[in-house]
């Protein structure tokens, strides 16, 4: 059994407990107003904060990730968005980043077949599950603006009559019967959040180097997916008094309304922790995409020199010095020098002399 998403699975049970405690004895208001509120504080001051801390990070030079030829002859293919040269190729390179995942489709894994060959496939499941997950967990969000909004705006009317089918209606001149539609990106998101955790749990790689922060996210929207579905087809939630608890926490003129369930008060739980948990995780990849240097800029670096304006005069020690000073030692030793040292002229012989030696320079006779 893996301790990892044990210790995950614990504490969101233990959350659970917590939040269903604790409306039980009385504690709406804690937590349908005062976590809920600095759970959005959190929320806001840690993503600034990550955001303006990231933008500070100096990137003088380019490094971009590149995937194709890079611009240089005119009879070389240019791979436009893969090394892209223009802020607008940018634009298209991060567009197609942020919706539709493009690196990750391009993802590959390896496996060792039988006879030491090495395959490599294409993570098409993986780019599926994630862009299911995505897609799903923004429509979620996007719905529940009807809880924040009053009217309700035309396109999140619209976005929920997509999202919906399986609606049923019987009109009687004096009976009105239906049932309510089915979310589609409800049920997408909770087969999405549920994959992505299988496969973390049945890979070998990929549960070598899972940790207990990957796991918990999961758990936690799993939880958040599963307390909608049981709200709203299982365990009925006045959504007149839901409506007016949320638009008190927008107005900030905060009420807590009679016909609130505890499951909901869970489910508000859940979200709390997940927004203040957001900005410490790896969630953060929401705002550290916008900045990351692999993405957001051109690759020109075969059309201009980039020098880092960082740069602070430092004292070297440059080759030809150290040469000129090890230079003998060096030859000496056989190594190869640059400059070989300028040969010694010979010293010319002491000429002769001819005269005489004086009488000084006789030797005394004895």
């Amino acid at each position: 059994m893996n301790a990892r998403y044990m210790f995950s699975l614990i504490a969101v049970i233990v959350l659970f407990l917590v939040a269903w405690a604790g409306t039980a004895v009385g504690l709406q208001v804690a937590f349908g107003i005062i976590i809920p509120y600095l759970a959005l504080l959190t929320f806001l001051v840690g993503f600034v904060y990550k955001v303006l801390d990231w933008s500070r990070s100096p990137v003088p030079f380019r490094i971009p990730t590149t995937a194709g030829q890079q611009k240089s002859l005119p009879w070389f293919q240019h791979a436009k968005f893969d090394c892209p040269t223009t802020r607008w190729q940018v634009v298209v390179r991060m567009a197609l980043e942020i919706l539709a995942f493009r690196s990750l489709f391009r993802n590959t894994r390896m496996r060792l077949k039988q006879g030491g060959k090495l395959s490599y496939q294409l993570e098409i499941f993986l780019w599926v599950g994630a862009l299911a997950f995505h897609y799903a967990f923004f429509a979620v969000i996007f719905r529940h603006l009807r809880f924040f909004t009053d009217p309700v705006p035309f396109l999140v009317t619209l976005v929920e009559n997509v999202d919906s089918f399986f609606r049923i209606e019987i009109l009687y001149p004096q009976i009105h019967f239906g049932l309510p539609g089915i979310f589609m990106s409800g049920l997408v998101l909770l087969a999405a959040v549920t994959y992505l955790f299988l496969r973390r749990l049945f890979i070998r790689p990929v549960r070598y180097i899972s940790l207990a922060s990957d796991y918990f996210p999961l758990f936690l929207i799993f939880g958040i997916a599963l307390s909608g579905i049981l709200m709203r087809y299982v365990l009925k939630t006045d959504v007149t008094a839901v409506k007016e608890l949320t638009m008190g926490l927008v107005t900030f003129h905060p009420t807590i309304p009679e016909g609130v369930g505890t499951v909901f008060y869970v489910h508000l739980f859940f979200v709390s922790v997940l927004l203040a948990y957001f900005p410490f995780s790896k969630l953060m990849h929401l705002g550290g995409i916008f900045l990351s240097p692999t993405r957001n800029l051109t690759t020109d670096t075969r059309a201009r020199r980039h020098i880092n304006p960082w740069n602070y005069p430092v004292e070297v020690h440059t080759y030809e010095e150290y040469e000129d000073e090890f230079r003998d030692k060096m030859i000496e030793a056989g190594l190869p020098v640059d400059k070989m040292p300028e040969p010694v002229p010979a010293e010319e012989p002491a000429a002769e002399s001819t005269e005489e030696p004086t009488p000084d320079d006789k030797p005394a006779e004895e």
